[in-house]
This record gives structure tokens, sequence and C-alpha cells, in this order.
């Protein structure tokens, strides 16, 4: 039970690093919570100030869950089973981050990181399957959505452990309810198309 805690407690810390506010702030100097939809994820990021950065802050959100995993694999040597808790309080750490009053982002890009950590036969497709949804309708909460709903299903029949399908069902269902407004959104056709920013844009706000 103490190794299952410690465990957690490193998934969760690691998880609530805030990547997209830490490394916005150091390069370019803003607070990505004020612009854009105000989230901290890589979308956001990549509308606000454009590719490079937002490609260093999904890095970033992949690594964190992967390092806390093989953190806790270097010192305790646990098993899958408490690999997979350790992997859900990532997950939890980005969405429900302590250090921003447990608020976070959306999921994707750790869920993404551990997905390859497990099943990278599984992240490939499913990343592949994001990508093209995403390039073909511009929508990247489409593409989110979508591809974490066929994980789990892909897990399944590329013939994983229950435990790991059951968490690649979790990761899904961490994506789908975080996208929940965007689903709303995507259903009125108000949701909006994936477009990059730039600081030139930022500095012409801030003009205004």
């Amino acid at each position: 039970m103490i190794t299952i805690a410690l465990s957690v407690v490193i998934g969760y810390i690691f998880g609530s690093i805030p990547s997209g506010l830490v490394l916005v702030k150091m390069v370019c100097g803003i607070d990505i919570r004020e612009h854009g939809s105000k989230n901290i994820g890589t979308t956001n990021v990549f509308r606000t100030v454009g590719a490079r950065m937002a490609s260093f802050v999904l890095i970033a959100d992949m690594l964190k869950g992967v390092a806390a995993v093989l953190l806790v694999r270097q010192l305790f040597a646990p098993g899958l089973s408490v690999e997979l808790f350790t992997a859900i309080a990532s997950l939890l750490g980005h969405n429900y981050s302590f250090l921003l009053g447990f608020k976070g982002g959306r999921g994707v890009a750790t869920g993404l990181g551990l997905i390859l950590l497990f099943m990278p036969d599984v992240c490939i497709f499913s990343f592949t399957l994001w990508l093209v949804l995403v390039y073909v309708t511009r929508y990247v909460s489409l593409g989110s959505i979508v591809a974490a709903f066929v994980t789990p299903i892909v897990a399944y029949v590329r013939d994983y452990p229950a435990e790991l399908v059951l968490f690649a069902l979790a990761a899904c269902a961490f994506v789908i309810i975080r996208h929940y407004d965007n689903m709303k959104r995507l259903i009125a056709g108000t949701e909006t198309k994936i477009k990059e920013g730039s600081m030139s844009n930022i500095k012409n706000q801030d003009k205004k």
C-alpha cells in the first residue's frame, strides 16, 4: 500500500507541472491563461504563439507522465498495476493541477505519451488518426475525441492485457469529459477551427 500511495503521489505531482504555462512564460513572456481559450495545452499555445512553441509544450506534456512512470519503475520495480495507477495519477494531475487551483489541460498530450510508453503501436494508430482528422477538418477537438474513443478499442483488438485496455478506457474518459464543451460547440457548428498564431498578433492586440 505504501508503494501504491507513493507512486500515486509521484504521478500526480509530475502530472501537475503546468508545462504550457511555464514554457510560454519563460520563452514568450506571456501568461497563456490570458489568451485564446485560456487553456494551458498545446492547442491554445499553437493558436496563440505558434507551432514551434506548441511542439515544445506537446513534448513536455507527453514526457511528464512517462517520467513519473519510469521513476516509479526505477524506485520500486512495482509491476504493471502500480505503474498504471501512477499513469492515471499523472492524468489527474495534468487535468486538475494543484498548482493551478485544480484546473489544467485536457489530458491529450499526457495521455498520448503514456499510451506510447505502454502500447506504442496503439499510440501510432491513434496519433495518425488524430493527424488525419485535424488536417481534413481543422478541428483539433474532433480529432482528439475520436482518437481517444478508438484507443481502447484498438488496444483490445491488439490483444493487450485487460489492465492496459482499462487504462486506455480511463484515458479516453478523461479526454472526452474534458472536451464536453467542445462537443456541444461541434454539434452546434460553432467550434473554432485551428489556426496558427504568432507573437506579432499578441503584440498587436496589446497595442489596441
